[in-house]
């Protein structure tokens, strides 16, 4: 029995059953009415990727950075309801006040791709890449990575990035170091290098499940070094999926995120971060036809905010993401009832010693930013 599991029988063992048989209204009605009795006292941050059924109630929504950072701003705000994955609830803790306590709904919400990179594994790659190429790395990670893996990064000299501002981070590493370590997402990293005129031949991918590196030329040739993880929602649009729109419907334009796959990214008309996605639509004249490369909850919800354009996935049978959309409505009921009762649940905490070197690589990227 892995973590996962243990987790999944600790969340259903907690959920009462009554909330099942609640109705939506029922269970609407009483989030509306315990979140006007804590007023400012209770905020709820939404990230993008949230079912509608959770997103309606959020009086902020982002994504992961940029809802930590609002919560930073509202000290009066004592108990923040997450409404994200594990990740990004570590990130609010790190960044908020001790007199605020962050939630997270429902334990089982993590991230596949964060957890891809676990410490254990990072370091045992680390002191491999010290034997090869000694002091001349810099570890950059991906803002959808562990506090741990924040913190490793932090305490040995690297940054965050977002990915808004991972190519400026990117640039920035390259002025500190000859190499670059990128944890977890092999594609957002591989995309960016390129597009920053690092040619695939100088990029080796690290293996951390077999501790070996993928890679066929000499190891003073490489440049770039990229974690083996990935995004389990971005990787599956392909590049038949372009193909066939292409055929099918020559005036649609794709956009999709760098979390896809190099192929897909470079067969693309546009690409970027979910806020650049979202602008770009937004930017869009009336008419105009859009395949969308990212989330499908975040897909429905700009296609239903934008009736005046024709907006569809780019793979029509994608779905949501599992791990987001753990966080429902009968368990953001669930944690804002047990608030009222004077209970704490799912509370987020990270330690103190992994928060001073992981707020250090966040701090390093704002900088930049």
């Amino acid at each position: 029995m892995d973590v996962l599991d243990i987790l999944e029988i600790e969340s259903e063992v907690s959920l009462p059953k009554r909330y099942s048989e609640l109705s939506v209204q029922e269970m609407e009605a009483r989030v509306r009415e315990i979140k006007e009795k804590f007023g400012d006292r209770l905020f709820i941050p939404g990230h993008h990727y949230q079912k509608d059924e959770v997103i309606q109630f959020s009086d902020a929504r982002g994504d992961s950075l940029q809802l930590a950072q609002i919560c930073a701003k509202l000290p009066e705000a004592e108990f923040i309801v997450f409404c994200g994955v594990h990740f990004m609830a570590e990130t609010a803790d790190m960044l908020t006040g001790p007199n605020q306590k962050v939630i997270l709904p429902d334990m089982r919400a993590g991230c596949s791709m964060a957890d891809m990179a676990d410490i254990n594994q990072t370091e045992k790659g680390w002191e491999k890449m010290q034997e090869i190429w000694g002091d001349t790395i810099l570890p950059l990670t991906y803002v959808n990575s562990t506090a741990a893996i924040k913190g490793f990064v932090g305490k040995n000299g690297g940054a965050c990035v977002t990915s808004g501002n991972v190519k400026n981070m990117l640039k920035w590493a390259f002025t500190q170091k000859e190499r670059i370590l990128f944890l977890p997402d092999q594609h957002l990293g591989r995309n960016t290098a390129y597009d920053l005129g690092i040619p695939l031949e100088q990029m080796a991918v690290y293996a951390p499940l077999t501790q070996t590196f993928e890679y066929e030329g000499e190891w003073e040739d490489v440049k770039v070094i990229l974690w083996k993880g990935h995004c389990s929602v971005h990787e599956k649009f392909n590049v038949q999926h372009i193909e066939n729109l292409r055929k099918t419907l020559p005036d649609m334009n794709i956009i999709v995120h760098p979390e896809c796959t190099y192929d897909v990214v470079q067969a693309s008309d546009y690409n970027g971060s979910t806020n650049f996605i979202i602008k770009t639509i937004e930017a869009a004249p009336a008419g105009s036809k859009w395949a969308i490369g990212t989330e499908m909850n975040l897909v429905n919800r700009i296609a239903d905010e934008h009736p005046d354009k024709e907006i569809v996935s780019l793979n029509p049978f994608m779905c949501p993401c599992l791990t987001m959309n753990r966080i429902d409505l009968p368990h953001l009921l669930w944690s804002l009832e047990k608030l009222e009762e004077g209970e704490v649940v799912n509370q987020i905490t990270v330690s103190e010693e992994i928060t001073k070197y992981a707020v250090l690589s966040l701090e390093r990227m704002l900088e930049r930013s």
